[in-house]
């Protein structure tokens, strides 16, 4: 496969992650009321789905190193479209809630596989590269997600957005099984046995670099999902944003994201992974402190919230693709297995911070108008990023400072 047509099946599969959580979120208020649903069930929509992603990947990992990454995309992708057609047409919260679980592990396949493949095809100090290339694309389909959802929810209803989902999947899909050649050599592939799959967890797990980069993508990603779980009731509940302007809210933000996987691309080569993740640290901290104390001011405005969160994101366009390369990179024969752990270790954060909002967001359906929840959740993730920056990166980041050739070609696994 050329490297063009490696970072577009890299940002479908990643793609699929943000498309799945972002198009509907302008939708969810509504839809929560139409189905007369509470609070803790509008974001078990959105929690049962992340944990079931997080949780399936422990599965999907361990086969895709045996049976290799191409039967398990299919497999995996014709789940999500089957899945995606049943959230559609659910008609009541509890069965939309059932098929978006299905969504979620089926969406596991797809974004596990993406982090296997970097490193099937790339030494760590590349991968971080290919890997910010693929979340560039992830961010261009991030950009459209929430728009195009506001736009149809607010044209049609939340079906329609819920329906853009199975169309995605199935294109997907497709380009999985005209235009992608599976990365995992034979010689490479491991046992299903039991011991040997403990002997391939206990060996991640007792890996320090692993350890430093399955933090830092933890803790990033648990301040973007805090800012996706409450951002559509605090910003068109309490801050009064039209769906469609909520939006456009979330089209600038996934900016700010794109720009900030270049931003990484630029900075690697210059100063490599320790020092990079290390300013974008800086930016992540500076950001969350902001934002808090703005809010803790009694200053409760759109821009209060979404000018500290660019910055955030553009930090988080840094630590995503360096947290989630490098935790796979000491493993080149269990990547699908490390990126399993990565993976299920990100969604345990996010469904353990949905209990908690579901629970302080109670208060918006009240008719209480605190954006508290939403500005006290991303302080406290991005504190939790600026210290694993700082610490557990800089002592345990494997070293890749100094030039790096450009990725121009795939780099052949070993024979």
């Amino acid at each position: 496969m050329s490297p063009a047509r490696i970072v577009l099946v890299l940002s479908m599969l990643l793609g699929l992650q943000p498309i799945t959580t972002d198009l509907y979120l302008p939708a969810l208020p509504a839809l929560t009321s139409g189905f007369g649903a509470t609070m803790p069930q509008a974001q078990l929509t959105l929690t049962g789905l992340l944990l079931a992603f997080g949780a399936s990947q422990l599965v999907w990992g361990p086969l895709s190193d045996r049976f290799g990454r191409r039967p398990i995309l299919l497999i995996g992708l014709a789940i999500y479209v089957v899945a995606a057609v049943g959230s559609a047409l659910a008609s009541s919260m509890e069965l939309l809630i059932a098929w978006r679980i299905a969504q979620g592990a089926a969406m596991g396949a797809g974004v596990m596989c993406a982090r296997a493949i970097v490193r099937d095809l790339y030494e760590p100090a590349d991968g971080a590269r290919v890997m910010s290339k693929g979340l560039s694309g992830l961010g261009l389909i991030a950009c459209a997600s929430a728009p195009l959802g506001g736009l149809l929810s607010d044209l049609f209803n939340w079906r329609a957005a819920l329906s853009v989902l199975a169309v995605f999947g199935a294109v997907t899909l497709a380009l999985i099984v005209w235009r992608f050649d599976e990365t995992l050599p034979r010689q490479n592939r491991q046992p299903l046995r039991p011991t040997a799959l403990v002997r391939a967890w206990a060996s991640i797990l007792r890996h320090p670099t692993f350890w430093a980069f399955a933090l830092l993508a933890c803790t990033t990603y648990g301040g973007l999902f805090t800012f996706l779980a409450a951002s559509s009731f605090v910003l068109i509940q309490v801050l009064g944003l039209s769906k469609t302007v909520y939006g456009l809210m979330m089209f600038s933000m996934s900016l700010s994201y794109i720009a900030g996987t270049f931003l990484c691309r630029q900075l690697l080569p210059r100063f490599g992974v320790r020092r990079t993740v290390a300013i974008a640290g800086a930016c992540t901290l500076v950001a969350g402190t902001s934002m808090g104390l703005l809010a803790l001011a009694g200053i409760q405005n759109v821009w209060a919230i979404m000018l500290p969160f660019y910055l955030f994101m553009l930090g988080h366009g840094v630590h995503q693709p360096c947290g989630q390369s490098g935790a796979v990179g000491p493993f080149p024969k269990s990547a699908g297995a490390a990126s399993a752990l990565s993976g299920f270790l990100m969604m345990v954060a996010a469904f353990a911070m949905g209990g908690w909002l579901g629970k302080s967001l109670a208060g918006i359906a009240a008719g209480s108008g605190t954006v508290l929840p939403l500005t006290n959740g991303i302080w406290f993730w991005s504190v939790l990023v600026a210290i694993t920056a700082w610490t557990l990166v800089q002592r345990y980041g494997e070293s890749q400072a100094g030039p790096q050739r450009t990725v121009s070609v795939v780099t052949p696994p070993p024979r």
